[in-house]
């Protein structure tokens, strides 16, 4: 089994840093928000994003997948009572010339393989779509 560690420190009543290996990253924990960085909800979907990016990378050199680039676009609803993601929506945008039965195939093993992806889909409603880059 692989496991995880990172530490996360109250600044002050404006933001918290959590640090990982030899990262750092600014946490909207301010009652007030942010701009300049994350507040949880979108740590959450950035979580996200980046395990779907990451799973494109581990598949697409087995499935000799050909790609210029990705985009992932989320969309999270959050009830208020009680507090918690009731849905996402996503929208994976590739930049290939791949037929659109690979780019399906690509999909599919995104949403199998993607630990966050798949955390995710058992505790909320986590449903989208693949396409191309016009």
């Amino acid at each position: 089994m692989l496991e995880y560690r990172i530490t996360a420190t109250r600044i002050d009543a404006g933001g918290s840093v959590a640090h990982c290996k030899d990262a750092q990253i600014t946490l909207d924990t301010s009652m007030a928000g942010r701009p300049d960085a994350l507040n949880p909800a979108e740590l959450f979907l950035a979580a996200i994003a980046a395990c779907m990016i990451k799973g494109i990378e581990r598949v697409a050199p087995m499935l000799k997948f050909s790609l210029r680039g990705v985009e992932v676009r989320l969309h999270g609803q959050r009830q208020d009572s009680p507090p918690k993601m009731v849905a996402i929506d996503y929208e994976l945008i590739v930049d290939t010339d791949e037929p659109d039965r690979r780019l399906e195939l690509l999909h599919q093993n995104v949403r199998k393989y993607g630990t966050i992806s798949n955390t995710v889909a058992e505790a909320t409603k986590l449903e989208g779509v693949i396409r191309r880059r016009n």
